[in-house]
């Protein structure tokens, strides 16, 4: 690889630690540039960020002269660019099922939990902090439920959500997790779920990918 990836990324955000932890799954250097979504109104509404994503979001990588937005299709970018480690697996079944995994965090848990979503509930309709975080946990709770069922003594699920090789799922399933913990989710019903997670945390990869260890997170107290 001759062009070089950065990787604008939030240290709490969950899509930029799906897409950290893909990058280290892959073995690829990149650099972290920090977005800080709370400073100064937001730097991901800068007009220098806008620029560079016109959604305002993290995460975004560039790759060499590219810039490329959205988690999951920087994932399967990544998949398709640099093949092996594979993040999919090799059959269609198995891909459908990694995919719907992946989405169901991505795509129907994610969004409703989202800063930009919170913060309207806040400045838009005064929805006071704990009406706001039971939101965050209900749509959790929903989401976990679905998935610790298409997840327990399903035989494609192995140490990891689809088979013994971590991969696609398992990269937006670990994020939601510390955000389920950190808005206080119980998580002793989803055991499944969190025998995956502590399979994948043993990984220098996930470790490494964690929110605590990133170059913009506040230093410990």
């Amino acid at each position: 690889m001759t062009e070089t990836l950065q990787l604008y990324s939030y240290w709490r955000s969950s899509a930029a630690y799906r897409v950290r932890i893909g990058l280290n799954l892959k073995g690829l250097a990149h650099s972290i540039v920090p977005v800080h979504l709370l400073r100064d109104g937001g730097q991901q509404h800068s007009a220098g960020y806008r620029e560079i994503n016109p959604q305002e979001l993290v995460p975004t990588l560039c790759h060499g002269q590219r810039r490329l937005g959205q988690s999951l299709a920087i994932l399967e970018y990544l998949d398709e660019f640099w093949p092996e480690p594979p993040l999919l697996p090799a059959n269609a079944r198995a891909r459908h099922r990694a995919r719907a995994l992946a989405q169901l965090v991505a795509c129907d848990v994610h969004p409703l939990n989202n800063l930009r979503v919170l913060q309207y509930f806040e400045q838009e309709w005064n929805v006071p902090q704990p009406e706001r975080d039971e939101w965050v946990r209900h749509w959790i709770v929903e989401g976990f439920r679905a998935a610790e069922a298409m997840l327990a003594d399903h035989p494609s699920t192995g140490i990891f959500c689809e088979g013994d090789i971590p991969g696609l799922a398992d990269c937006c399933l670990v994020p939601q997790v510390y955000n389920a913990r950190r808005f206080g989710v119980d998580m002793a019903a989803y055991p499944t779920i969190e025998r995956i997670e502590s399979a994948c945390l043993a990984l220098p990869a996930f470790d490494a990918a964690r929110p605590e260890r990133q170059p913009d997170a506040p230093a410990p107290t």
